[in-house]
């Protein structure tokens, strides 16, 4: 086994010392989080575009929708492109995802921008640059012993940020120069780490090809029992991160009447604690146990969802809730892929990341349909809170009862 983690000198060791698995654990955090910066470009521009009547009259649903085709196309794109990690490897598939990326964020820049429809078209490739999540564990994971995984994976999963890059600069970069700005921006990172990528990353030594085809590896991952009980956690854990990371500047300027910018910079303070906390829940899970890590996390989901669903003000309680959710959701995010990584045979683990980072994706794509859906015949959010808060307790019991066995029993297929 200890072949699959060390790192012979010479071709694979790092500059100046670097130790070759920390340099290959930076380097596909990075590209995480350059990807995730392009997966997030529409979602702050929807708010402002219903506000400024760029595109016409939107609907909540309208904008809804726009920011979250991306979101479900990346999903759904992770179940093959993580197979198709288990067969190449991560050192063609980052550069190469990336790469594709380039080519929606180019066409959303230079042709979509006045058309309601050909953003929609835009960001359904633009979805591509989600599928880099399914990419990177498998490729991390590898590089790792079983003792340090969940905290290697949840500083991978750190790269989340790059949403908050996106909330950060998006409308600024939007408003005070000419709009393509933000895009040719985002080009131009991507194409440098795609290129960066293709010198620089190394798959691990001795990493097992698999030699079925990837049909027959879908089933056989979508078989075992973590990978449908990882599928329910990851869709709470980091689908509501990807809900709020979305939605929340929509759900801000509506219900509390802040402007783009503000809320788009509030929802960058909830990116930050989420992905702050989601190696912390890595770390947490090598010694305590993900059972406990989780558990705790939908426990204080379920609290914080239900404060929130009664109007708090938003700069006290309101944004404590906020904030204190984000921290719950991403040390679950961290912590269910520390339990993938304990009870997965390596060589399936970027298969069954496929799977759950589906199941995360859609998790992420419902609730802002869902809530502005809602909304649009109520005038109100708590009904969608409230939802969010019974899931998180129906999700809870799950992991303290079948979850806690599964762990228990340190299932290896």
């Amino acid at each position: 086994m200890s072949v699959l983690h060390k790192a012979p000198t010479g071709a694979h060791s790092g500059p100046k010392g670097i130790e070759p698995r920390m340099l290959m654990l930076v380097m596909a955090t990075i590209g995480f989080a350059v990807n995730f910066w392009a997966w997030a470009l529409i979602s702050p521009l929807g708010p402002m575009f219903r506000t400024n009547g760029h595109l016409g009259t939107l609907s909540e649903s309208d904008v809804a929708l726009m920011v979250a085709v991306p979101v479900i196309v990346g999903s759904l794109g992770r179940i093959v492109v993580g197979a198709m990690t288990d067969r190449f490897g991560g050192r063609v598939m980052f550069p190469l995802i990336t790469a594709i990326t380039i080519i929606p964020v180019l066409f959303l820049g230079f042709f979509a921008l006045d058309s309601y429809t050909l953003i929609l078209f835009g960001g359904f490739f633009l979805g591509v640059a989600g599928t880099t999540f399914a990419v990177g564990v498998p490729f991390v994971n590898a590089w790792f012993p079983p003792e340090r995984r969940g905290f290697a994976v949840g500083v991978f999963g750190a790269g989340m940020g790059g949403t908050a890059i996106s909330a950060l600069t998006t409308v600024k970069l939007f408003g005070h120069l000419d709009g393509r700005a933000p895009f040719l921006i985002v080009a131009a990172v991507l194409a440098t780490y795609a290129l960066v990528a293709a010198l620089v990353l190394r798959d691990a030594p001795g990493r097992t090809v698999p030699t079925t085809s990837l049909v027959t590896r879908v089933r056989a991952n979508a078989a075992l029992p973590i990978t449908w009980q990882a599928c329910i956690l990851y869709a709470v854990a980091f689908g509501g991160y990807v809900a709020f990371s979305v939605y929340l500047p929509a759900y801000l300027k509506t219900e509390y009447g802040l402007s783009p910018a503000d809320a788009a910079n509030r929802m960058a303070g909830f990116v930050v604690v989420a992905v702050i906390m989601r190696p912390i829940g890595g770390w947490l899970s090598d010694r305590v146990g993900a059972v406990p890590v989780l558990a705790t996390g939908y426990g204080v989901v379920v609290v914080m969802a239900a404060i929130a669903a009664g109007h708090p003000p938003v700069d006290t309680l309101g944004a404590f809730a906020f904030l204190t959710m984000a921290a719950a959701l991403g040390s679950g995010s961290g912590a269910t892929f520390a339990l993938i990584a304990k009870v997965t045979d390596p060589a399936k683990v970027g298969g069954v990341t496929g799977l759950v980072g589906a199941a995360g994706g859609f998790g992420g794509f419902v609730p802002p349909l869902l809530m502005g859906y809602i909304y649009g015949r109520t005038d109100s959010y708590a009904i969608g809170l409230g939802l969010l808060s019974v899931t998180a307790a129906l999700t809870l019991l799950l992991t303290i009862t079948i979850v806690r066995r599964t762990a228990g029993a340190k299932l290896v297929d």
